[in-house]
């Protein structure tokens, strides 16, 4: 199910969206939009991402670049997270054979 595809345009409408929008995420890389059969799609695995740029820009009102800023500081955030994992997890298994 996570390649199926999603008509940009009868997603837009289903949800409200203009397809502008699609189209700057599109632009700034957030998406990936293809064409299949004449009609724009999306991948059913990019709906969860696309429906949070949507409430980030219609609900609270934040333009492409500021969720273009916070995707990419949320990236980082999960980058750091598995860095800390990792070390926590060495220095248990340095801890374990210093004892």
């Amino acid at each position: 199910m996570q390649n199926e595809l999603i008509i940009v345009s009868e997603y837009c409408d289903k949800c409200h969206i203009e397809p502008s929008f699609i189209e700057m995420l599109q632009e700034i890389g957030l998406i990936d939009i293809r064409t299949e059969g004449g009609e724009r799609c999306l991948q059913f695995a990019q709906l969860p991402d696309v429906e949070r740029y949507s409430r980030m820009y219609y609900d609270l009102s934040i333009n492409i670049e500021g969720i273009d800023a916070i995707h990419h500081l949320l990236e980082r955030m999960e980058n750091m997270q598995q860095e800390i994992y990792s070390l926590h997890s060495r220095l248990r298994l340095f801890e374990d054979v210093s004892r």
